[in-house]
This record gives structure tokens, C-alpha cells and sequence, in this order.
């Protein structure tokens, strides 16, 4: 067994460690928190021999290694945000002991407040926008049989015209959507497409979104995008929420 070290997984304000117990740290030890001023660190042990800097090298390109850990750093960084303002820590961040923790909760401690600041009584909202692929499979196959000669021609060129009409729609109406929540909002980001094999649609996702939203507008914000179904019959829109704001508490260069 090599040296032990801490891993850090996130950083609160105002969390209660019962809200930890039970929660599963990496290593097989248990979370604990750090506290440096008014801000806690939930950190656990872990063995440099895994955790060290060499053998990271090594572990960080083995995927089933990668996937464990970032499931375990996830689960603590949800838990903890879960039950109070929490900015997550980047995956695999390693402190040598506590002084080491604290020390670099101090050198962060503005940024930290922000992010902080930013999430308290607030939530996260999710909304994808996907394109009808019905839609664009039937304005492809409103091409009809090859009957030659000019009529064809024509024929073809208005059924690419049409396909490029329900895609331009479709855009637009993803772009509306987005606009208009962004004006519910205190924060929103837009996230890179995930792949169909993860949103499990076999559409083009045209927007994914992550919205922060006041807790106390939750409300309001379901009920607009309930509203945008209605208006936009010519796209999907997929609804999450509300969640912990993971997505605006990261520090990024963190």
C-alpha cells in the first residue's frame, strides 16, 4: 500500500455531514468534510499508488478505471449537492493531507464564494429540442419514382427544397426555445449534441440546454416549456428537472 493522499471532491457551504453518511467515497473509505472558514471540503483518502501522479498517467487512459471514479466523484459531488450549495471539484483532484486542502480552499476562496453565490436557492433545468426524423424522412421520400427527363428534374429539386424547408423550421424553432428560456433564467449554457447511443433519440438533438432557474420559479419555467411544446409541433422537446445546479457551480480552471 503507498502513501495516502485526499482526494477532494467538492466544495459547500452550510452542509450537513448526517446528509453524507452512507455515501460511498473512492478508496472504500468514507466522505468526510474539511472545514476553512466559512466553506467545507468533502474529501476522502485515497492511495497515491492509484491517485499518484504516475499512476494516473496510466489509469486515466484505462476506461473502465476512468468510468469507476467518475461515477464515484459524481455520486459524492451529487449527494453533497443535494443538501447545500456546492461547487464540484474537477475530476481526480488530490491534496497530499488536510493543511493541503485548506490551503488551496484558501488560494480559490473568492471564486469558490461566487460560484457559490451564484447556485444558493437555485436549480437546474434541462431541455433538449430534437428534430422530427419522420419529418425530414418523409420530405426526402416525397420524391417520386424516376419518370425521366425534365419533370424529374423539377421534382427532385422540390422535394431537397422541402427537406431543407422542415430543417431550417426545426432550427428555428430550437433556437426560440432557448430564447425564451434563457429570458426565465438567471443562467443558461448550451452543451455540446449528445450522441443518439446516450440521449437514447435516434433524432438530431438541435439544442441541449441547461438552465438555471430561482427555486421559487420552477414552477413558472415548467410551465413555459410546456407552452413551447405546444407552439413548436414540428420539433421534440425533452424536460429534466430540477436537479442540484451542477452545471453552474464549476470552477473551470479548477
Amino acid at each position: 500500500m503507498g502513501e495516502p493522499a485526499r482526494y477532494l471532491y467538492a466544495v459547500c457551504r452550510g452542509v450537513d455531514p448526517a446528509a453524507l453518511d452512507g455515501v460511498p467515497a473512492l478508496g472504500g473509505g468514507t466522505v468526510e468534510l474539511v472545514d476553512v472558514l466559512d466553506l467545507q471540503a468533502a474529501v476522502s483518502t485515497v492511495d497515491l499508488d492509484e491517485f499518484g501522479e504516475e499512476a494516473m498517467r496510466t489509469n486515466l487512459e484505462q476506461l473502465p478505471w476512468l468510468e469507476r471514479t467518475a461515477r464515484g466523484h459524481d455520486l459524492v459531488v451529487q449527494s453533497c449537492a443535494a443538501a447545500a450549495p456546492t461547487a464540484p471539484m474537477r475530476l481526480a483532484t488530490i491534496c497530499l493531507d488536510d493543511e493541503s486542502v485548506r490551503l488551496r480552499l484558501e488560494e480559490w476562496y473568492d471564486d469558490l464564494v461566487a460560484a457559490l453565490d451564484r447556485v444558493t436557492g437555485r436549480e437546474e433545468w434541462s431541455v433538449k429540442v430534437f428534430a422530427h426524423p419522420r419529418a425530414a424522412r418523409e420530405a426526402e421520400g416525397a420524391e417520386p419514382a424516376a419518370v425521366g427527363g425534365a419533370a424529374y428534374l423539377r421534382r427532385k429539386k422540390a422535394a431537397t427544397e422541402e427537406r431543407r424547408s422542415v430543417e431550417a423550421a426545426a432550427a428555428s424553432a430550437a433556437e426560440e426555445v432557448d430564447s425564451v428560456l434563457r429570458g426565465t433564467a438567471v443562467a443558461a449554457r448550451r452543451l455540446r449534441p449528445q450522441d443518439p447511443r446516450i440521449s437514447g433519440h435516434e433524432a438530431t438533438m438541435l439544442l441541449n440546454g441547461a438552465y438555471l432557474v430561482d427555486s421559487v420559479r420552477s414552477a413558472d419555467f415548467a410551465k413555459q416549456v410546456a407552452e413551447l411544446v405546444g407552439l413548436h409541433p414540428q420539433v421534440s422537446v425533452a424536460c429534466d428537472g430540477p436537479w442540484p445546479p451542477y452545471s453552474f457551480a464549476t470552477l473551470e480552471d479548477r
